[in-house]
């Protein structure tokens, strides 16, 4: 330990011997990872925002359904309908971690006003149960819906678009009902509004439930949907669920497996956060290594006459490598303290971005440095200098004694 320490305060002073050098190094390795927590934190954000926008405008965080609903309910819905009101929803309900639960009604139809017809994608909903977990939607005209039975419906703002409606017009839903009879309603169109999902935008709608259970002559909902204190309860909170339910009887799937747009644009930004890192990477061992390279070459008479007095060659090597450390420790501590200071300035101001593909809307970024991305960060500067260090510490290690000491003479 003592020799470990020793070695330290040695490696210490060898940098300090050329401080304009050493300081070029580190803050190299200083600007690669403030670049990497950089990225790496706008990324964060965007997954954050995305995934608690997708849950709070769409799928809440746990969906109950019936067996195989998701796979075979698209083209026969009613055929796994719930009950209106079951013991099941209580014992959800006193789940601990669930905020709220709302019976949800799918259906589908045309939506017609005058002489234009438009195929539409609804959702009969309890506007009161609902407001928690639509707290992301935006009315973008008129108002929300207010009553289970009121005869209003409130559209996409692409759907409103399409068959030219506007706040206070009557429009006729048009359905083929539970029996396949087909079926019709009028209602007035409350107002329209805009989730993160512009495809979803395009073609859905939304009604009191009870109007929707009367244009399909169903009594029931095809899925409840809960909302719970916080996401990262999910798993917790479906296994209580699960515990409670017959598997025979519900489904319990969470939010992650519904969320296919999330899930790919995860897939896709963490790709390119991985790329980046390698970028820089690269640059660090670079730089690093050529600092290396020319401290053991103005060294070498220093290095031969170690080695003639008795300092093994791993010695040489390990001395080496512990300033590539040193260097990697400085920068890594300097670049993440100087990553969260930007961040929290860069998130103070915003980042305007435009509308990204499959959305309706830009929005303003922002920064999230969390613990285990700047560990990421500090993780990767020490790694990449250490990895610099190897072969200038190889090199130096394997130093022919007579011609070191023969060098500048």
């Amino acid at each position: 330990m003592t020799e470990l320490a020793s070695e330290f305060t040695i490696a210490t002073r060898n940098l300090r011997r050329n401080t304009k050098r050493s300081f070029v190094a580190v803050m190299t390795v200083a600007g690669g990872v403030i670049a990497y927590v950089l990225a790496g934190g706008f990324i964060a954000w965007v997954f954050q925002d995305m995934r608690e926008a997708t849950i709070h405008s769409q799928l809440g965080h746990i969906q109950i359904v019936r067996p195989a609903y998701f796979e075979k309910g698209i083209s026969d819905p009613y055929s796994f309908l719930l009950p209106g009101k079951s013991e099941a929803q209580n014992l959800i309900e006193k789940t601990p971690g669930v905020r709220s639960l709302t019976p949800r009604l799918a259906f589908s139809g045309l939506i017609s006003l005058g002489d234009t017809s438009v195929p539409f994608i609804g959702e009969g909903i309890d506007p009161v149960a609902e407001k928690p977990i639509s707290s992301r939607i935006t009315m973008t005209n008129g108002r929300e819906l207010q009553g289970a039975k009121e005869a209003a419906v409130i559209l996409g703002e692409g759907l409103a678009h399409n068959v030219c409606a506007n706040t206070g017009d009557t429009v006729v839903i048009l359905a083929t009902a539970a029996n396949g009879s087909p079926n019709a309603v009028e209602v007035k169109v409350a107002g329209t509004f805009a989730t993160i999902t512009k495809d979803f935008d395009d073609n859905a709608l939304r009604m009191p439930i009870d109007v929707a259970r009367k244009l399909m002559r169903v009594d029931g909902a095809t899925s409840w949907v809960a909302l719970l204190d916080r996401t990262e309860l999910t798993g917790q909170s479906i296994a209580t669920i699960r515990s409670g339910l017959p598997e025979k009887d519900f489904q319990i799937v969470p939010w992650s497996e519904l969320a296919d747009f999330y899930n790919k644009t995860v897939v896709l930004f963490s790709r390119q956060v991985d790329v980046v890192k390698v970028i820089i990477g690269l640059i660090i061992i670079l730089t690093i290594s050529n600092t290396q390279t020319m401290s053991v070459l103005e060294r070498t008479t220093e290095i031969g006459t170690s080695l003639a007095i008795g300092l093994r060659r791993k010695g040489i090597m390990r001395l080496f490598l512990l300033e590539g450390v040193l260097i990697g420790a400085a920068g890594g501590a300097i670049g993440v303290a100087l990553a969260y200071g930007l961040g929290e300035a860069i998130s103070a101001i915003g980042i305007p971005m435009p509308p990204p593909p499959g959305m309706a809307r830009g929005y303003t970024g922002q920064i999230l440095v969390s613990g285990s991305l700047a560990l990421d960060g500090m993780i990767l500067a020490l790694v990449t200098t250490l990895l610099a260090s190897v072969v200038p510490a190889w090199k130096a290690s394997r130093m022919n004694i007579v011609d070191a000491l023969r060098c500048n003479q």
